[in-house]
């Protein structure tokens, strides 16, 4: 039987983050990754090259049940402090757009630096070690009938991408100790679509577009792509996290020109000119036919009339369309959902009603926006449970 003061599951951003702190408080701390590597997120994140934090973090970048969750942990560990972290290791970093931070070399640099700081404090880090059991004990936890600890952090991420070896493990033990579960989606993920819109849209792969993407109340402006099954981009991905089944997704494919104003100029202009060619002007030639057959409006400038081009303005500012779901979670970047937080100090990080467990990173119903602040939410979590775990 091994003691140690904590142990953590899971040897990501959040797990490694939390193990670093509760190490400078001199605690014994033992991190299990199930993956022979640990920081698997970490690795693939931006390309290679990790947008390990957003400088614009702030609550209203989160999706969560409970809104306010965040914002304790937020508040102590700001983008700031993880930078100055950054900046300790001499790793050269930038901002890529949107306040988005990117290593200017290989995301590896990052996990070295989380490694190095464990190192420094004496975590013991063990791969390819999948957890079978866990008891509660009068003393704190006891794991696989081998390790025995006073805390125990759940910190082993979500269900997105399980050829990285994700799984619905946290949500497990949650449920064993009695915790609510906000049910588990995919999120940051492409949309699919069927039947005769597909097939159009196949046409389209490999087009991208600035526009404005919209689901109730809330839009999105970046670029989309189309691809083989449907829509991606990143404005897509951002919007995939408040779309649910039957939800209708609009789409302004002009967001910076009124297109009106813009043709009846064009018809002004190039009187001869057909639409679809005067379209290549602000669209991909692919996209400006796709719109004029979707309209069904085509033929030279002269002859369109004012109602014809209002037709086709109205199209491009705002085409309506109803994806028949996402690519799930072998494409999702995070999870949507997760521990109820209601269950949970947003302090601490403690469950309510087990003392010494606690969970952390994305197994917690809060799930930031595409750019940085999911790393950033692990950051922050991971450091407030390593001050009282």
């Amino acid at each position: 039987m091994i003691d140690y003061d904590v142990v953590i599951i899971g040897g990501g951003a959040a797990g490694l983050m939390c193990a670093i702190e509760a190490g400078k408080r001199g605690l014994r701390v033992l991190v299990l990754e199930s993956n022979d590597t640990i920081a698997g997120k970490i690795r693939i994140s931006g390309g290679g090259r990790c947008n390990f934090t957003n400088i614009d973090t702030g609550p209203g970048n989160f999706h969560s049940e409970n809104p306010r969750f965040c914002v304790s942990a937020l508040r102590r560990y700001r983008p700031s402090d993880f930078i100055t972290l950054v900046e300790k290791h001499n790793i050269a970093y930038h901002e890529k757009k949107l306040g988005q931070l990117f290593c200017d070399g290989k995301s590896h640099q990052i996990i070295d630096m989380l490694v190095s700081e464990c190192d420094d404090v004496g975590i013991v880090i063990r791969t390819s070690h999948q957890v079978e059991n866990i008891q509660k004990t009068e003393g704190g936890f006891q794991l696989d009938d081998m390790i025995t600890s006073r805390s125990l952090v759940i910190a082993c991420g979500g269900k997105s991408i399980p050829k990285m070896g994700a799984s619905g493990f946290g949500y497990q033990v949650a449920r064993q100790f009695g915790h609510n579960i906000i049910d588990p989606e995919p999120a940051l993920v492409p949309f699919t679509f069927q039947n005769e819109l597909l097939n159009k849209m196949k046409a389209l792969a490999g087009v991208s577009q600035d526009a404005v993407v919209t689901v109730g109340k809330k839009s999105f402006t970046e670029a989309i792509l189309f691809t083989h099954r449907g829509l991606s981009g990143p404005a897509i991905l951002q919007i995939s996290s408040y779309w649910r089944a039957g939800d209708e997704v609009r789409v302004n494919l002009s967001p910076a020109r009124d297109m009106m104003e813009f043709m009846k100029e064009q018809r002004q202009s190039q009187p001869k000119q057909e639409l679809h060619n005067i379209l290549t002007q602000r669209f991909a030639r692919r996209l400006a036919q796709f719109i004029c057959n979707e309209v069904g409006v085509d033929g030279r400038m002269a002859d369109l009339s004012n109602q014809k081009l209002a037709q086709v303005a109205d199209f491009i500012h705002d085409w309506r369309v109803l994806p028949n779901g996402t690519e799930g979670y072998r494409t999702a970047e995070v999870t949507r959902g997760g521990v109820d937080t209601r269950g949970i100090s947003s302090k601490t990080f403690e469950s309510a009603t087990v003392p010494g467990l606690y969970f952390i990173g994305e197994v917690v119903d809060v799930t930031g926006q595409l750019g940085g602040y999911n790393f950033q939410w692990a950051w922050a979590s991971g450091h407030a449970a390593g001050q009282y775990i």
